[in-house]
């Protein structure tokens, strides 16, 4: 994989927030996924590379108002989330990047009361354009959804398009590998974390 320039790369979690990968999980199959596959040490691990090489991270949250004003009510996935024990309110810890993961000061976190992908809809696009981004990588949950839909919108943008395989997940577990065999590797650069921390590691 020819190496993305630092200067023109972004790196993208997905709702690696503390209401749905961490401890207090809404989702705690997708959770323990997450944390048992290693995804969420490995997300880490890129997050701090990323930072070190200067390379821009913005984190994109799935929240929504406890008033539900503006959320999807169109699918029976979300009918469900407002069902759920823990609820990604705004404000609420649930809404936090979930630990281990770091949040430096120039990190963007991006927030969205509605709909399944992390770029349509929300300021990720203006965003990286404005920072002069051409290349996102794509890691966090799910393999289910909120990946596919992030790659599919960026490819869809004009961005390069790099997804560690190894740096998201879904349930089950299998799934994820199918979906990467089958979907992302046909649009998107399919990589690992290691290779990533290689290119991001100081000379």
């Amino acid at each position: 994989m020819p190496e993305p320039d630092p200067a023109t790369t972004a790196l993208l979690t997905v709702e690696c927030q503390s209401g749905v990968v961490g401890e207090e999980s809404a989702l705690p199959e997708l959770a323990g996924e997450a944390r048992d596959s290693g995804m969420l040490g490995r997300v880490a691990a890129l997050v701090d590379a990323a930072h070190a090489a200067g390379v821009q991270v913005l984190h994109a949250i799935a929240e929504r108002r406890p008033d539900g004003l503006g959320a999807n009510d169109n699918a029976r996935l979300f009918r469900a989330a407002g069902k759920l024990p823990v609820r990604q309110l705004s404000g609420s810890p649930a809404v936090e990047v979930a630990a281990p993961i770091a949040v430096a000061e120039n990190d963007l976190v991006v927030r969205r009361l509605h709909g399944l992908s992390p770029i349509a809809g929300t300021d990720v696009d203006a965003l990286l354009r404005n920072l002069g981004i051409r290349t996102l990588v794509v890691t966090g949950v799910s393999s289910n959804i909120a990946i596919p839909n992030a790659v599919f919108d960026a490819v869809n943008l004009g961005y390069r398009v790099v997804v560690p395989s190894d740096a998201i997940a879904g349930v089950p577990a299998a799934y994820t590998a199918e979906v990467i065999r089958n979907c992302l590797a046909l649009v998107a650069t399919i990589t690992t974390a290691d290779a990533l921390l290689e290119q991001w590691a100081p000379a």
